[in-house]
């Protein structure tokens, strides 16, 4: 017997997800699915991670052979161009006619493109596909700046792609908010705030009148004559339903688009569907995917069989927008009768929260929350279930303003995932039967997490809430290679006097280490024994940064910032930076802590750089490393007329006394002559502030991605008072912070917060306060700058070297794959790499000594492309040898060159022998790995080619 047809126009991620629901229920259908765009489907709402990963397979959520699998035709580049009712009939763009029985419309929706002049120009485009974002990119290599029209979700996401591309970027809405249709007004101040503290201008109620440019963009005219000279514009200004066929068709559409449908989905016409954001039901669009898979599932039941209908979307959504958290749900904006509104704002944290209460019913009927939004699944689930709150309306977590007043579980009934439907009690049956032990199988398993992801931190709390109740240990460590946290590795080191990481990981660890361990161990020598990073043992275990003494930057150059104490320069060494900036062709840029940033050094000419610098009495300002930064200060009494305290003179001494002291992240600090506070110290990890008294010293904030104001200390004490303090809750930070953890979540980690940290640091609860001073004065006495110990040791200064030095060319008329004399094996010092240039590209090469091997790979990043693999850390995974790639963290195993850590395309790797003192690879032909290839595609899987006898 024949299966009845059933047509699929759309291969979005609601129409996959109709027809995976469509398998999961039985399909009883002979299924083709009809998709316009080249590839299977694939996750627009992580489109913007494209621009990172420049990985279109990273993206995808279906591939052909899983619907060949299910018995699914799928035909990509296949355009429907119209419907037939009455012969219920299909046509494609190729001339062909399918027929149907049934017919689903998943048609999505398509960018709105304001009716203004010059839109048609080069160089505007949408942001919709991963087409779209290959224009995108390869536009912005040549522009400079870049104009977004549209505020709401994917505007700011394709500001924050184009932003983090390196453009100057303006924001255009028209609006008198962002995100008006989530956001309240005081909701969208705090997260514009966040946004133009980013260096991201906003341009909000404007409207665009037309685009400058005469056939290529030049900039945007708004409606008040204001002209924006931009080389870029990205259009974002909401969607419109791709209802074109069903217009066509006769079926029935809303007056603004939409194709309508009842409860169950269908149109107008009883054999065709609509479900996603094509489909007009009671009136409204959903612009979200969860609804859209809402209705897929209840579809796909409709049609084998089973009762379903579709009685409406939740708007609800979490987000993070440009390093700010946002999220909404329910009815936000208190629209209906007698409802009242409980809020917290935070002006100095950026912190909102707003909860709108039916108080006759006491039920939470919606709200919005700004930079703290882990409440946001209870809060959903309370409003969805219409729970009945206490008589103190206690489950809101209100009472202490904005804090969760106490712990409230989540039910089984709660829904964690919206993307997937996923509940808590899926999630929990999951882990006691003992198939969920870890996040990643929960994902396998459930699906949750696996969409917009912002149910991951509810996911990790319920996973280890349930492994506890289990009676099982939740014991967190380092890496696999330490079965510890860092706090106990830094006092296994202190007490038992380890020197060296070898040591370490021989007494307390196995393998040969990682890129998470060997930086963290790297970090607690130093702050321990303070012995320069670049000695023989230590140099492999850091990170590039660290390995070069400089800021690795996008295009693999790095950033030279020398230390300035305290903003305070003569103009001699003004002169100097200027000099050095021209002779080698670098970028100048004066900084946000009072220095200046030299960009775009190659890493041949660092030590060049800072054998000028050094002369003219500069310092390695550690900002490539987690250590001191800078200690900002405002001109206190030496010239502003409201100083009280001179600060100029604080900072300076505070810089002269921390720098170089390596901490687990990175510290800043800052010192305000008065209360003004020009020098914004309250936003630092420690800041003081004078007083007509002293000084008030302040810790463990952060005007970061996550702003957060600091703490008192102590207030009104004299200056040597504050260092002293200042020892103390620095060194106490560096034994008992865990790694990458900067002072401000350190503090919000630690129970009894700054009350007890102030217990600890000025009245010495723990008895240890002197053990503190000691410690820290140790660091301060031994300083050495780390860029005068290279210039002086020229063993140091020849590990300055981005290509081995001896000849490597490719054998002259090389035509197949040969031994290739790569470099000398003195040149790739010991657990770490270095590249060897090949014809037009580089292949890296590592010498694994602890391991007693060595690999050959190609040296292009597959993520960024840039040519720094050899630069990475060499350690293992489950045994594997790996290199973790400076850019990004992504590793690749040495022997196969599969990626290990995510989805990106394997890179290639190459046989390697050892004769004498000479490294060869066995190599193809130079041309068949030009850097022009897509991760040299051409040889990628032939890497277990074995070579001729040796």
């Amino acid at each position: 017997m024949t299966s009845p047809a059933l047509i699929v126009v759309g291969n979005g991620l609601v129409g996959h997800r109709f027809c995976e629901r469509l398998v999961a229920y039985g399909n009883r259908f002979a299924v083709t699915v009809l998709g316009e765009e080249p590839r299977p489907a694939y996750d627009r709402v992580h489109l913007t991670d494209y621009f990172r990963e420049r990985n279109a397979e990273s993206l995808a959520v279906g591939t052909h052979g899983w619907y060949a699998e299910h018995g699914i035709s799928l035909r990509t580049g296949t355009a429907v161009t119209a419907i037939d009712r009455t012969r219920a009939r299909v046509a494609t763009a190729d001339g062909e006619e399918l027929e149907y029985h049934e017919l689903v419309l998943a048609t999505g929706s398509a960018p709105f493109l304001p009716p203004v002049p010059g839109i048609d120009q080069r160089g505007v485009f949408v942001y919709r596909t991963i087409e779209d974002l290959e224009g995108i990119l390869g536009y912005a290599m040549h522009a400079r700046s870049a104009a977004v029209i549209g505020g709401g979700l994917l505007g700011l996401e394709a500001a924050r792609a184009v932003k983090d591309h390196g453009l100057d970027t303006h924001v255009i809405e028209v609006a008198s908010r962002l995100m008006p249709r989530q956001l309240d007004p005081q909701a969208a101040t705090m997260l514009e705030q966040s946004i133009r503290a980013l260096g991201v201008v906003l341009h909000i109620d404007r409207r665009i009148t037309r685009l400058l440019g005469e056939g290529t963009v030049r900039g945007v005219e708004l409606s008040d004559g204001e002209a924006i000279a931009v080389d870029l514009v990205i259009i974002s200004a909401g969607i419109r339903p791709r209802d074109e066929l069903a217009r066509q068709a006769g079926l029935e559409v809303g007056p603004r688009g939409g194709v309508a449908v009842g409860d169950d989905l269908r149109t107008s016409d009883p054999h065709v569907f609509a479900i996603g954001e094509v489909a007009l039901h009671r009136g409204t669009i959903y612009g979200l995917v969860a609804p859209g898979y809402e209705m897929a599932d209840v579809l796909a039941k409709s049609l084998s069989g089973q009762t379903a209908a579709f009685a409406g979307g939740d708007l609800s959504a979490k987000l993070k927008l440009m390093g700010t958290n946002v999220a909404s749900f329910g009815d936000p904006f208190a629209s209906l009768p007698g409802m009242r509104t409980l809020a917290f704002e935070d002006q100095v944290r950026r912190v909102y929260r707003k909860l709108v209460v039916d108080i006759e019913n006491r039920r939470l009927v919606g709200g919005i929350l700004v930079g703290e939004t882990q409440d946001f699944t209870r809060l959903q689930h309370l409003t969805r279930s219409a729970t009945t709150l206490s008589d103190g309306l206690d489950e809101l977590g209100m009472a202490s303003g904005g804090g969760v007043a106490r712990e409230f579980a989540l039910p089984d009934e709660a829904q964690v995932c919206s993307c997937n439907n996923v509940m808590a009690g899926a999630l929990r049956a999951n882990v006691r039967a003992g198939d969920g032990a870890t996040v990643d199988d929960l994902k396998r398993l459930t699906r949750a997490g696996t969409g917009c992801g912002g149910c991951l931190p509810v996911v990790v709390d319920l996973l280890a809430a349930e492994l506890k109740s289990m009676g099982k240990t939740v014991r967190p460590r380092l890496c696999e290679h330490f079965a510890y946290t860092r706090q106990d590795l830094f006092h296994i080191v202190a007490s038992k006097r380890i020197r060296t990481f070898a040591e370490l990981v021989e007494s307390h660890g196995q393998g040969s280490g990682c890129e998470v361990c060997k930086p963290a161990v790297a970090s607690i020598l130093a702050s321990l024994w303070n012995e320069p990073v670049l000695k023989e043992e230590h140099r492999p275990l850091q990170d590039t940064n660290d390995r070069y003494l400089a800021n690795l930057q996008r295009n693999g150059t790095y950033s030279v910032v020398p230390r300035i104490p305290g903003g305070e320069i003569t103009p001699e060494k003004l002169v100097v930076l200027g000099q050095v900036a021209r002779k080698f062709g670098l970028y100048s840029k004066i900084t946000g802590g009072q220095r200046v940033d030299l960009l775009g050094a190659k890493l041949d000419d660092l030590p060049a750089i800072w054998e000028e610098l050094v002369a003219a009495g500069f310092e390695s300002g550690h900002a490539y490393g987690k250590a001191l930064r800078t200690v900002k200060s405002c001109v206190g009494t030496t010239w502003c007329r409201f100083g009280v305290q001179d600060s100029t003179a604080m900072a300076i001494r505070l810089e002269e006394r921390y720098k170089g002291i390596r901490s687990p992240h990175k510290l800043k600090s800052a010192v305000s002559g008065c209360i003004r506070e020009c020098a914004e110290a309250q936003g630092k990890d420690f800041g003081l502030i004078a007083t007509e008294k002293g000084w008030n010293v302040f810790v463990c904030g952060n005007g970061g991605a996550h702003p957060r104001h600091a703490d008192v200390l102590a207030k009104d004490i004299d200056g040597e008072t504050a260092i002293r303090y200042l020892d103390r809750f620095i060194m106490f930070y560096i034994r008992t912070a865990d790694k990458l953890t900067r002072t401000s979540v350190w503090l919000e980690k630690m129970e009894g917060g700054i009350t007890r940290l102030r217990e600890i640091i000025v009245a010495d609860a723990l008895g240890i306060a002197a053990d503190l001073e000691r410690d820290l004065q140790y660091l301060v006495d031994t300083y050495e700058c780390e860029w005068t110990g290279v210039l002086r040791d020229p063993k140091r200064r020849a590990l300055f070297h981005q290509h081995a030095r001896s000849q490597s060319s490719p054998l002259p008329g090389l035509a197949q794959r040969a031994w290739v004399r790569l470099a000398s094996v003195a040149e790739v010092p010991p657990d770490t790499g270095i590249a060897a240039r090949y014809g037009k590209t580089e292949i890296a090469i590592f010498n694994f000594a602890s391991r007693g091997q060595w690999f050959a790979s190609q040296n292009l990043c597959p993520h960024r492309r840039q040519m720094v693999l050899a630069r990475g850390i060499l350690g293992d995974m489950a045994g594997k040898p790996k290199v973790a790639c400076p850019l990004h963290k992504n590793t690749f195993d040495l022997e196969t060159g599969a990626c290990l850590s995510g989805d990106l395309p394997a890179v290639a790797t190459f046989p390697v022998k050892i004769e004498g003192d000479e490294v060869w690879a066995y190599l193809p032909p130079p041309e068949e790995l030009e850097p022009t290839l897509p991760v040299c595609a051409a040889i990628k899987a032939e890497p277990a080619v074995a070579p001729p006898p040796t």
